[in-house]
């Protein structure tokens, strides 16, 4: 058995899921609701305030679709109850973001703004931060990946670079650095 497969996913209070036609799961939260697909061989039950997942096989496509969607279902559960947070960190002199709905403007050090229109199921917001400290962006959705994927996103515009760290990082994120130049002995 998966180790993961088989373990139930539970709902916290003001969650509830249903099963529609078609194998599809359906999961309504205080944040939203999301539904997902399910693979017709793997069997989904909703029992009380649990939601189990069984394969017919042992065959390894069964095998590995067992623990897969119950890991998505689980992710779907724990957005709608408490939403995923990203934070992101500017670090370098003069980056600054701003948010206004879901348009996000970046100042990165270009000769030019970089805007992003977010999508509707992501929230973004720019907290003020004290003077000499790196300005914060805080992502917020109940989809974990649509959520990792803007992230990803808005990290490309300045990957950190490995000698001073200037760049959009992950807040926690360790960096690898690298040594400078050293003065060439005579």
């Amino acid at each position: 058995m998966s180790r993961i497969g088989k373990l139930p996913v539970n709902l916290p209070a003001g969650v509830s899921a249903e099963l529609l036609p078609g194998n599809v799961v359906k999961v309504k939260g205080p944040h939203g609701e999301m539904s997902r697909k399910v693979d017709p061989d793997i069997t989904v039950t909703i029992e009380g305030n649990e939601i189990r997942f069984t394969r017919p096989t042992d065959q390894p496509r069964h095998r590995s679709m067992h623990g897969l969607y119950r890991a998505l279902v689980h992710n779907m559960v724990v957005g709608v109850s408490e939403q995923f947070t990203i934070k992101q960190e500017l670090v370098g002199v003069g980056f600054r973001v701003e948010t206004a709905g879901q348009l996000v403007t970046f100042n990165l050090g270009y000769s030019h703004t970089i805007q992003l229109m977010l999508p509707p199921e992501v929230t973004a917001e720019a907290p003020q931060v004290k003077k000499g400290e790196n300005p914060l962006l805080i992502l917020k959705s109940c989809d974990k990946q649509l959520v990792g994927q803007v992230a990803a996103k808005i990290r490309s515009f300045r990957k950190p670079e490995p000698y001073k760290g200037k760049g959009i990082k992950f807040v926690g994120e360790q960096l690898r650095r690298k040594a400078g130049k050293t003065a060439a002995a005579k």
